[in-house]
């Protein structure tokens, strides 16, 4: 084997012997045809690389754009579900649940569970995978994930409204005696923490919403003053920072001459409300601060829906453009969407970066830039449509059994 033990040496003689490759030559030298050599491996991978991010984006706005033109229904196992019953889906699995008890069932029709119990009006609150049914005017709350149970509440004083995280923590106003009382219970039933309101000092709470992670509480207030209404808006923390505030009190805002029925956690960190004349964002995750307010005047606001990412609202329109008009917000207010359609809704749904609007007769799904991607009709009359993490694929509940939809 040849051995080459001073490579400068071997070099100088290599170029001295060709002189195509020496400094002298009319060629380039041989440091130049280095440097074009790397020069145009440079450029070539420059190439590649602009070749496959095109490529990339091609086929990734191909799929994000595409059209369905047809709906492949399949069906699936039997089930019971009858006229009185309520079927709604949490974390991906079918919620069903009446005035007799409450079941959880899968995507195949499989029953997973199911509690018995005795209610007179049963409701609802989902938080992730966690659903907790009470009744109002009762005293009883039980909270199951979508594996099984998780524990049982007993108030012992009137429901009035209550809420869950995703631990199983629940947030519940009670009817007391003289005074209204906002309890925390964790899933078993143990007590984490309560306070009272009366309509004197603080006015009374008429909506409330726990974060997800159960650390924060937010509370609408409504109170007369100087012969009008005030609304108040308030945060309590029950995490670490709370434990050094009165009351675990965190932050609030008042809203005179105006009434605030509705507050909602989005996620961790933020929070909407929606009150007769505008649609208010918090953000923080400890001490909640005010991040934007949206006006809405006199219009009517006809439904209000949400994810973790997006918070939709329906106003009526009756123009050429539609029916209804849908504004989509992110967590933080900003406008995302203004859109328009006809479909009369039964539910409107927030998944995978797309809006599924339906009925019990057809459905019609949209992305988020408002490209409607699929409009159809269902065969057979549906109750609650089910998102998969397929963008096409949608299972369907109906009063005899689960359907698959696969979007063609």
């Amino acid at each position: 084997m040849a051995e080459v033990r001073d490579f400068a040496s071997y070099a100088g003689k290599f170029n001295k012997d060709d002189p195509g490759r020496g400094s002298t030559g009319s060629g380039p030298s041989y440091k130049e045809k280095i440097r074009n050599h790397k020069l145009a491996v440079v450029f070539r991978t420059l190439g590649i690389t602009a070749a496959v991010v095109f490529l990339v984006l091609v086929v990734y706005t191909s799929w994000r754009d595409k059209e369905y033109s047809e709906a492949v229904v399949t069906d699936g196992e039997a089930i019971t579900n009858g006229q009185d019953s309520k079927v709604i889906s949490v974390g991906g699995y079918i919620i069903q649940y009446s005035k007799d008890g409450v079941s959880c069932i899968d995507a195949s029709g499989k029953v997973l569970w199911n509690q018995t119990y005795e209610m007179q009006t049963p409701i609802a609150r989902t938080c992730d995978h966690v659903v907790a049914i009470g009744d109002y005017n009762g005293h009883n709350i039980y909270v199951n994930g979508t594996s099984g149970s998780m524990g049982e509440v007993d108030t012992n004083l009137p429901i009035r409204d209550f809420c869950v995280s995703s631990q199983g923590v629940v947030a519940a106003v009670l009817d007391g005696t003289d005074v209204t009382w906002i309890y925390l219970y964790d899933a078993q039933g143990n007590t984490l923490a309560n306070f009272k309101t009366t309509m004197k000092d603080s006015g009374y709470p008429i909506s409330i919403s726990i974060s997800p992670n159960g650390e924060l509480l937010c509370v609408s207030y409504l109170y007369p003053e100087e012969g009008s209404l005030k609304s108040s808006v308030a945060f309590f923390n029950f995490g670490s920072v709370g434990q050094n505030s009165i009351d675990n009190y965190a932050s609030g805002y008042d809203y005179p001459q105006v009434v605030v029925p509705y507050v909602q956690f989005m996620n961790t960190s933020s929070c909407f409300a929606v009150s007769d004349d505008r649609i208010m964002f918090y953000q923080g995750s400890e001490k909640p601060v005010s991040q934007a307010e949206i006006f809405t005047g006199e219009e009517e606001i006809k439904s209000i829906y949400f994810s973790d990412s997006y918070m939709g609202v329906v106003f009526p329109n009756n123009t050429a453009d539609g029916a209804y008009r849908l504004q989509v917000y992110s967590d933080k207010g900003e406008n995302l969407l203004t859109t328009y359609f006809d479909i009369e809704y039964s539910d409107i749904i927030f998944n995978n970066k797309q809006i599924i609007i339906y009925n019990e007769d057809s459905c019609m799904v949209m992305d988020m830039n408002g490209h409607v991607k699929y409009e159809g009709d269902f065969v057979t009359p549906v109750r609650t449509m089910v998102p998969t993490s397929l963008r096409s694929k949608f299972l369907l509940v109906t009063t005899r059994n689960i359907q698959t939809m696969n979007l063609k």
